[in-house]
């Protein structure tokens, strides 16, 4: 898997592109590095794209919802957008839909951040 890091000027949007299945390997280490650099960096808002991912187990839900706990101490917010019909099922039936925002598309996710 790649992670593909996009910053939107605007507002100080990063998004982030995962490819693949995201199942507990180095993937799903690199998705977690990813993530705690760009918070570390000062990054406060941050938008998920899973539009291309496949396939995610319990392994990479941990490491979402970790670092939805971290950006939201440190004053941030996570957002997931373009997220298939396999994986918006998974989120409903572990009522993480309830902990996530979850956008169509990342331009709406993106305005989410203006709201």
């Amino acid at each position: 898997m790649t992670v593909k890091t996009t910053t939107i000027e605007s507002g100080n949007v990063t998004i982030l592109e995962p490819k693949g299945s995201l199942i507990g390997g180095d993937e799903t280490d690199e998705l977690k590095k990813t993530v705690k650099d760009l918070l570390e960096g000062g990054n406060r808002k941050l938008v998920i794209d899973l539009g291309k991912v496949t396939y995610v187990n319990s392994t990479a839900l941990g490491v979402l919802v970790a670092s939805h706990t971290s950006y939201v101490n440190r004053g941030g917010k996570i957002a997931l957008c373009s997220v298939n019909k396999n994986i918006h099922n998974i989120f409903v039936t572990t009522k993480l839909s309830l902990l996530f925002d979850v956008f169509d598309s990342q331009m709406e996710a993106v305005a989410s951040f203006s709201k």
